[in-house]
């Protein structure tokens, strides 16, 4: 499907001869024409950055909408700003099936005084664009029929009814049904499914599990869940940017440039003029790495009480969907295990986790056991941080004084401390077990 958009983006492109882009109506980039030109004010900083990001801010998707793209049925300019960073004027071709817009076109308009593209090429262009929408809304209709068979495999019970939910999905997915596919837990969930992700043969939403069982989230949330399809391991990484484009992400400073404009070829995103919250790079390979310093585990706290942040986990890879109820328990794992611990984030694969593979299937209810329970308690919340690190640090009494900011004597005390309090000694192997287990073990709950 996805050269199929690009010789369509590339056809429009030889018939305007100027470098087109497609996005979706999410303003998430799909396929953009090559540009050979050394003219700068057609690179201009929000094509580039846009082009890279592969999405746009919610600010710059309203800016735009506010030309009445989203209604028009036919090309729409709009204007360069070059205070905020766009250079060129665009022509905004949208994508239409049915009357109903499902994406955009984007071209580099000519500079001013020289004419545009003659009507003719323009009325050739939007026919093209009309097979682009047939595509797209081929594509979303798919996922949305598939919802209820990938639905019905993630909550049937074990045993004949999951076996009969594969069944269905297997037959609904036709020839790819026994393809490579990686589950993905997005928690906590609001509003409805997207209609459709990049890369995605099916998305759906999943309530919270009966008591007892893991959740996706806390009581009352939902979970979005994605079966993404790759054609191989290595296509893991890209549709890892795909996952993480579904996460908020923070803004970045007024006067930055954001992610830029719709199609890499829009207007002025993330600018201070144009208000657009920036955003930061593809967070998809750096949660997905899963790695982290000594430093960067000891800043992280006990959390105070249920995370609300959202997050991303991924499944290994599984070929056959006989195994998609196991993914999607590792994604699951995954999502809880990076809000346990922000380093890992907010995209974590299942296989970068650690022993929180192993806590995440312990762990689904509070903890509770005696020893730890003290030392879990609010007013202690320091005591257990020390700890934490210091085990973290595999007892290194340096390195964890170093981690924390403080003297290791005063290390020392705090140790004693918590000795105190625990009841364990954390010269013995089983009672720093123990205890680092509960510890990370709390971050779940």
């Amino acid at each position: 499907m996805k050269g199929d958009y690009q010789d369509l983006v590339d056809e429009i492109s030889a018939l305007l001869g100027a470098p087109a882009t497609l996005e979706n109506r999410d303003f998430r980039l799909i396929a953009f024409g090559a540009h050979d030109s050394d003219d700068d004010l057609a690179m201009d900083p929000v094509r580039t950055r846009s082009i890279l990001t592969r999405q746009s801010t919610a600010a710059v998707r309203s800016w735009f909408e506010g030309f009445g793209i989203a209604r028009a049925t036919g090309p729409v300019r709009i204007p360069a700003a070059p205070d905020a960073g766009v250079f060129r004027g665009r022509i905004c071709l949208p994508v239409r099936f049915r009357g109903i817009v499902q994406g955009y076109v984007w071209l580099l308009d000519q500079e001013p005084g020289k004419p545009g593209p003659e009507p003719a090429a323009l009325a050739a262009a939007m026919e093209v664009a009309q097979r682009i929408g047939v595509l797209l809304a081929e594509e979303a209709k798919a996922g949305a029929d598939l919802s209820r068979e990938f639905q019905a495999v993630l909550t049937a019970g074990r045993g004949w009814q999951q076996d009969m939910a594969v069944a269905a999905l297997r037959a609904a997915l036709g020839p790819g049904g026994d393809g490579l596919h990686a589950a993905v837990c997005v928690a906590p969930w609001s509003g409805e499914a997207p209609a459709s992700v990049p890369g995605a043969a099916a998305v759906c939403l999943v309530p919270r599990r009966g008591a007892g069982e893991h959740e996706a989230g806390s009581a009352g949330e939902l979970a979005l869940a994605v079966l993404l399809r790759l054609r191989s391991t290595d296509a893991l990484a890209p549709a890892l940017t795909a996952v993480a484009r579904l996460l908020p992400r923070a803004a970045e400073p007024a006067g930055t440039a954001g992610a830029g404009g719709p199609g890499g070829a829009a207007g002025p995103g993330g600018t201070a003029k144009a208000g657009a919250a920036g955003k930061a790079g593809p967070a998809g390979k750096a949660g997905a790495a899963g790695k982290a310093t000594a430093a960067a585990k000891g800043g992280a706290r006990l959390p105070a009480g249920p995370a609300r942040r959202m997050t991303a986990g991924v499944a290994d890879p599984v070929r056959g969907l006989a195994e998609l109820p196991a993914a999607w328990e590792q994604a699951v794992a995954a999502a809880r295990a990076a809000v346990a611990q922000p380093r890992l984030g907010p995209v974590a694969q299942w296989s970068a986790i650690g022993p929180y593979r192993l806590l995440a299937t312990l762990a689904a209810d509070p903890v509770d056991d005696p020893a730890a329970r003290a030392l879990l308690a609010p007013a202690h919340r320091e005591l257990a941080r020390t700890a934490e690190v210091f085990l973290d640090c595999a007892g290194q009494a340096g390195r964890a004084a170093a981690a924390l900011g403080i003297h290791r004597q005063t290390l020392y005390y705090r140790l004693a401390r918590v000795e105190q309090l625990t009841g364990l000694d954390l010269d013995e192997g089983e009672d720093r077990l123990l205890l680092h287990m509960a510890l990370k073990a709390a971050r779940l709950t």
